[in-house]
């Protein structure tokens, strides 16, 4: 007979049965039949608020780019080498690859004229560059072009593959769910060829010339889609709508999140919700001396500093932090940003998620 990997032990414990030969005898029965009596666990399972496993953690983003410009001279970007995407794993999670229990975090690295070969798989993702340009991604055919503060888009199932027409090499952030729907168990991967279809460097992708106009959506494009059909988020949008309300701030009207934090979410033009159907994208930006009230929400987020500096709280601990670094915010950890010299940040998040299934919680300040 194989052990059972059900183990109980009967404590002699407030609240817990007697300890006796007939309860153990009654605990190995269980053992042999692979059951956990709720009575042994529950202080584990049903905690009186969230114990996320993951652990708050900041990720250095400099230390991180040297790391990635030394797998560009060892590591193939084809077949083999996966994309050259490096992931984050937080230190709570047992060494897997991920920045939260449900989001998937890496630095993709792509040297000069390389093609990163074209795949898709079900899992949403997304690219966020803090610095450089050349590269463009090709999405079902379509080439967008990646710069300097840009949130680009490819939702699941969708062939994609990047090419670096530039003579410097271009490092940006990788945004994924791969760890909830590996956790679900509804991942499917399809590879496609070795090299993108379409070399073509459009200032402006087909999708952006169809969708990214302001308030405006093509009559030709009926009814809700699950995703996003706006393939970048063009930085110059995103700092205009910032600047603008913190402006409005300063001429004394409404706008702003909290006194000095302007901050706007990425959407989806067809439904007003957000991009992606597992995760959420913001940009904030803090003024100088600006300190957020202290924040706490079911779910995780990863963040990054685009620019500037500050520190970030999270529980008890506390991390000065600057250009490309990367936070990891765990379910219910408290959360505070400060600055005085002004701060810009990118957040994705599991949020969707937590909404769809009514399981969302926010708590801000003493709430």
């Amino acid at each position: 007979m194989t052990s059972s990997p059900v183990t109980l032990r009967a404590p002699d414990a407030p609240g817990q049965p007697v300890p006796s030969p007939e309860l153990d005898q009654l605990y190995r029965g269980f053992e042999r039949e692979l059951l956990v009596p709720l009575w042994t666990e529950i202080g584990d399972l049903m905690p009186t608020s969230p114990r996320p496993a993951a652990a708050a953690h900041v990720w250095r983003w400099q230390r991180l780019l040297e790391l990635a410009r030394r797998s560009g001279d060892l590591v193939p970007v084809g077949r083999g080498g996966e994309r050259r995407a490096i992931a984050l794993a937080n230190p709570g999670l047992g060494g897997a690859p991920y920045a939260t229990p449900t989001l998937w975090a890496a630095i993709q690295y792509l040297n000069p004229r390389e093609d990163a070969p074209v795949h898709r798989h079900t899992q949403h993702a997304f690219r966020f560059v803090v610095q450089g340009e050349g590269v463009w991604t090709v999405v079902d055919g379509d080439p967008v072009a990646m710069r300097r503060g840009d949130f680009l888009l490819t939702p699941g199932w969708r062939f994609h593959g990047h090419h670096n027409q530039s003579d410097t090499p271009m490092a940006w952030l990788d945004g994924l769910d791969i760890p909830f729907v590996h956790t679900v168990g509804s991942a499917f991967f399809e590879l496609g060829p070795d090299t993108v279809a379409d070399h073509s460097t459009p200032a402006r992708s087909r999708a952006e010339r169809l969708w990214a106009h302001p308030g405006l959506r093509p009559v030709s494009q009926p009814g809700p889609t699950p995703s996003s059909p706006i393939a970048a988020y063009r930085w110059e949008h995103t700092d205009a709508a910032l600047a603008d309300q913190l402006a409005l701030e300063t001429d004394g009207y409404p706008g702003v999140l909290e006194p000095g934090h302007a901050a706007v979410r990425f959407s989806n033009p067809t439904t007003g919700g957000d991009v992606l159907p597992t995760m959420r994208a913001e940009m904030h930006r803090l003024r100088a001396g600006t300190r957020t009230t202290t924040r706490r929400e079911v779910g995780s987020a990863v963040w990054q500093v685009f620019d500037g500096a500050g520190r970030v709280r999270l529980g008890e601990r506390e991390w000065s932090v600057e250009q490309g670094d990367l936070v990891a915010v765990p379910s219910w950890v408290p959360l505070t940003w400060d600055t005085e010299t002004g701060l810009d940040l990118f957040r994705f998040s599991d949020t969707p998620i937590f909404e769809r299934l009514h399981a969302d919680r926010v708590q801000i300040g003493g709430e």
